[in-house]
């Protein structure tokens, strides 16, 4: 995180009241988890967010506790400023989506940090909680990082309908994709790892 994005005005970064919610979604927060950390629905489910970012460039790199999605901006969204120090310096980059196992993101835009910390409450019912920390004001609503409120209920649909669909006796489980999955067998390691050493 550091190499990535500790050249921003972090300190500079405001709690937003209004930009920051609860949200009660009915499915378990392991499935949430996997949409966050799978690139599949993007192009399906987010309009929005999808023309915001080349889906071809989206990629993920896994570290031992946490990974990162960089979203590539498509065309002339709105995007960092990198600094010739950065590894990405030289690409149009949208955001920056940090997951840190088990249960917290942090959403890095232009404007500021969505910080997204997940809450199992039953094995069916999850909190999701979005804290948005703003330092560019101006940049708010533009590119990758606008409508998160439209994109979170977007994201909810998905995982609810999931949700069903898992407990249906007609579904199996499938193979991991190695283009858009790394992310969600990662978290599955460490989820394994852990729930298997009591």
């Amino acid at each position: 995180m550091d190499a990535r994005v500790s050249w921003l005005p972090l300190r500079e970064a405001v709690l937003d009241p209004s930009r920051s919610r609860d949200y009660l979604v009915k499915a378990n927060w392991a499935l949430y988890c996997d949409n966050y950390l799978e690139g599949f629905h993007i192009p399906y489910v987010h309009a929005g967010l999808a023309g915001a970012l080349d889906y071809g460039e989206y990629r993920t790199e896994l570290f031992r506790w946490s990974n990162l999605q960089v979203g590539v901006a498509s065309g002339g969204g709105d995007v960092f400023d990198l600094p010739t120090s950065s590894p990405d310096y030289g690409q149009k980059i949208a955001g920056y989506y940090f997951w840190l196992f088990p249960n917290t993101m942090l959403n890095v835009y232009p404007w500021g940090i969505s910080v997204n910390i997940v809450r199992p409450l039953a094995p069916d019912r999850t909190r999701v909680s979005f804290l948005s920390y703003v330092w560019d004001p101006a940049r708010l609503d533009r590119g990758a990082g606008a409508a998160l409120d439209r994109v979170e209920r977007e994201d909810e649909a998905v995982v609810e309908s999931v949700q069903r669909g898992v407990r249906s006796r007609l579904y199996h489980r499938g193979r991991y994709s190695p283009a858009r999955e790394q992310g969600v067998h990662h978290f599955h390691r460490l989820l394994e790892g852990f729930l298997g050493a009591g």
